[in-house]
């Protein structure tokens, strides 16, 4: 079985022992929701169930009985394994899997990953991104990196930062807008992300020149395309300081609307439970607040 299948067996364990999910969910320092997302994954994989459950009691069903026997001397036997090689004293090794946003590749990001690497020469990072949120437990990953004001309740989420997201262009578009009509609501042509709703903010948008209208001429889910787009001149896009903080200096791009609009988003690091974090994942998280901690 690989590592997350014998993560749902400790999981199942804990539950028995402890007689209730939430319980289970105490001491493994895990959010309730995530317990039964382990488990639910464990019968799918072993096309059995395991577990009678109802909104007031729980039970063994045969099938469980006999993996509960099996499983928890298994995991015992693993972790005297474990425990025979295991060097706690030593520097943290090993691959951490990270999901994060397209926009992290960006140069000062990439100056923290090296700086990481050069401090801890033993962990490979393994980074995915994506902007779209993944199933951490589903998908294997050890870590995610999120920006939200709402962090999954299902998740331990540790703040890291704040992120400021700016309404840039080039200086031709932003020209040509300010040669509109002042008296009549100028339409802008945004490029919008697809995986998250920003109609929502600040909209319309009054200017020392002309009011404006936000107007999606296109919706695009990678960032990177967006910002491409936007240096092509083809509209206007909400992009992150840590993305366009070059561009805005070097004059490349601009801001549409003075300092107004935008808005600021907390990045948070996510992850699936802090009982028996490991080493690895412990120093990179501490390692990031570090360095992009306000």
């Amino acid at each position: 079985m690989d590592e997350l299948d014998i993560s749902g067996i400790r999981v199942f364990r804990e539950i028995v022992e402890s007689g209730s999910f939430t319980a289970a969910a105490d001491r493994l320092g895990m959010a309730a929701p995530m317990v039964s997302k382990h488990i639910a994954r464990l019968e799918r994989k072993l096309g059995a169930r395991l577990l009678n459950r109802s909104s007031r009691s729980m039970s063994l069903t045969e099938a469980g009985k006999d993996f509960f026997s099996q499983g928890r001397q298994a995991l015992d036997i693993l972790d005297a394994a474990v425990a025979s090689v295991a060097q706690e004293s030593g520097p943290p090794r090993g691959e951490l899997k990270i999901s994060a946003p397209v926009w992290c590749a960006n140069p000062g990001f990439a100056k923290v990953l090296a700086d990481f690497r050069e401090n801890y020469p033993l962990v490979r990072l393994n980074l995915h991104l994506d902007n779209h949120m993944v199933d951490l437990v589903a998908d294997g990953f050890d870590l995610a990196l999120r920006a939200t004001d709402e962090p999954s309740p299902a998740l331990i989420a540790r703040s890291l930062c704040k992120v400021e997201f700016r309404l840039v262009a080039t200086p031709a578009f932003v020209k040509n807008l300010q040669a509109g009509n002042k008296d009549e609501a100028v339409n802008v042509a945004m490029i919008l992300p697809n995986y998250v709703q920003l109609e929502r903010f600040h909209l319309p948008v009054q200017t020392e020149w002309a009011p404006l209208k936000l107007d999606a001429v296109m919706k695009c889910g990678d960032t990177t395309l967006t910002y491409h787009c936007v240096l092509a001149g083809m509209g206007a896009a909400f992009l992150p300081e840590w993305l366009v903080g070059d561009d805005l200096v070097s004059g490349r791009l601009q801001l549409v609307a003075g300092n107004e609009p935008g808005f600021t988003g907390n990045l948070y690091a996510v992850y699936a439970s802090r009982r028996q974090m490991p080493p690895k994942l412990r120093c990179f998280i501490d390692f990031l607040i570090d360095r992009l901690g306000d």
